[in-house]
């Protein structure tokens, strides 16, 4: 079955980082674009960062502009989110997220990780 694992969350102090991994399996990895996406507590699921399928194009929030990198690794079947400079707005559930690069676009979301920032 298709299956989006997250993982390297945490909680660290304002200024720190952290490095999210997102391990996927049941589908042809590199034909995907990948997202990450969070949910801070009270408000909208939004859009951090996205890579496409061979990792040639990498968008990213205003808000986070300059201090995260997102990254693939196809061989691996594993998309990356290094988070630096954090802050204590950044705390939220992050999720990974799969979009298929041609028709049909099947997508699929993994459960997500938490990230709490705080001193």
């Amino acid at each position: 079955q298709v299956q989006l694992v997250e993982s390297g969350g945490g909680l660290v102090q304002p200024g720190g980082s952290l490095r999210l991994s997102c391990a996927a399996s049941g589908f042809t990895f590199s034909s995907y674009a990948m997202s990450w996406y969070r949910q801070a507590p009270g408000k909208e699921r939004e859009l951090v960062a996205t890579i496409t399928s061979a990792g040639g194009s990498t968008t990213y929030a205003d808000s986070i502009k300059g201090r995260f990198t997102i990254t693939r690794d196809n061989a691996k079947n594993t998309v990356y989110l290094q988070m630096n400079s954090l802050k204590p707005e950044d705390t939220a559930v992050y999720y990974c997220r799969a979009v298929r690069s041609y028709p049909p676009e099947y997508r699929y979301w993994g459960q997500g990780t938490q990230v709490t920032v705080s001193s």
